[in-house]
């Protein structure tokens, strides 16, 4: 797995030798996510990537880094300057840049706010639909006498094939997050 965000997920999406400046990072989130969306899987644990505190800190984490990055790569004036997409505007609509350079600065800010209420509402979204599947059947464990085998029979198949589906999901919101997080940073260290 190591490996794989290495080659498939920083290189691709920073370039090799910007990625070997990231990939601990990247490794680090990777792991971390994937190990608070897998404590979601077990009984009576919480998922902590279900809380918007842990998965906006996560974001702001991204979010400092490309900041950080950013500067370092173009100096403080360079990093904002290169949010304005390079354009040749005749010099009527060189006034066109400062809302363009907004626009692209709340982007900016957004795009992090989102990365975190992407990975909040899918996982809450999983544990949801699991918990409402539960419910459900023992409404009909309630409603169906003298069918027990049968219900019994649907609740460990459908229980088991949504744990499976959580495992899943568990792994591509990691990978997902991870990814995002790349290409953000990776925006930041390039020209636009």
């Amino acid at each position: 797995m190591l490996v794989f965000v290495r080659d498939e997920v920083a290189v691709p999406a920073m370039g090799k030798h910007e990625a070997e400046r990231f990939v601990p990072l990247l490794w680090t989130m990777f792991f971390f996510i994937l190990t608070c969306n897998l404590l979601g899987l077990m009984p009576w644990a919480g998922s902590p990537t279900g809380a918007f505190a842990v998965t906006f800190g996560m974001a702001c984490v991204t979010f400092a880094t490309t900041l950080a990055a950013g500067i370092k790569q173009f100096g403080p004036l360079g990093f904002w300057l290169n949010q304005i997409p390079h354009m040749d505007l005749p010099w009527w609509l060189q006034p066109l840049k400062l809302p363009i350079f907004l626009i692209e600065v709340m982007s900016l800010c957004i795009k992090h706010g989102v990365l975190s209420v992407r990975l909040l509402a899918n996982m809450v979204a999983g544990h949801l639909v699991l918990l409402g599947i539960l419910g459900l059947i023992t409404v009909a464990a309630n409603q169906a006498t003298g069918h027990w085998a049968l219900i019994m029979s649907i609740s460990v198949v459908s229980a088991t094939l949504f744990s499976l589906l959580e495992l899943f999901v568990a792994f591509l919101q990691a990978y997902v997050f991870t990814f995002l997080s790349a290409l953000f940073i990776g925006a930041a260290v390039h020209h636009h």
